[in-house]
């Protein structure tokens, strides 16, 4: 049992950091799958409450870091709102359009679409704002990698 429970834990974990990168994943919910499979399977109660306290604001931390960042990026570019939900929906869209390239190239895409149509901006500018939300989304990605680095760091040292 201990490696079926292992396997389906280590998984948990190993699908939250694609999901840092497929936005579609929602990694934080395969992180905290991961600590409640290892209660499942042993006990909950090996995990104290400072665990869950501590794992519950980094959920919160999570779930803030990918519209800060992408907010942050877009604005320091010059960019608008109709550019943040450019990049926001080019994120979610680009994957699927051009398998991998698109992670990139969504967001980019989408925040110059964003601020050609509706703020009706010079391409010179929306391209700048492009370059803010692919800056927005990577430094989400590393912020969040190390959070959830973080996260099953302090999983290793509750158990």
């Amino acid at each position: 049992m201990d490696i079926i429970a292992w396997t389906l834990i280590i998984a948990l974990f190993i699908i939250a950091f694609i999901g840092l990168v497929y936005p579609i994943i929602p990694s934080v919910l395969f992180l905290l799958g991961g600590f409640i499979v290892y209660g499942l399977f042993y006990s909950f109660t090996e995990l104290p409450w400072w665990f869950w306290l501590i794992e519950l604001l980094f959920v919160a931390l999570l779930f803030a870091a990918d519209t800060i960042s992408n907010l942050i990026g877009v604005k320091k570019f010059g960019g608008s709102k109709a550019g943040m939900w450019g990049s926001t929906i080019g994120l979610l869209i680009g994957p699927f359009v051009i398998p991998f390239a698109g992670i990139i190239a969504g967001p980019f895409i989408g925040a110059i679409i964003g601020e050609l149509i509706v703020t009706r901006s010079n391409l010179q500018q929306a391209i700048k704002v492009g370059v803010g939300s692919v800056v927005g989304f990577l430094t989400s990605v590393v912020t969040k990698g190390i959070i959830q680095v973080i996260m099953i760091v302090l999983f290793f040292i509750a158990i």
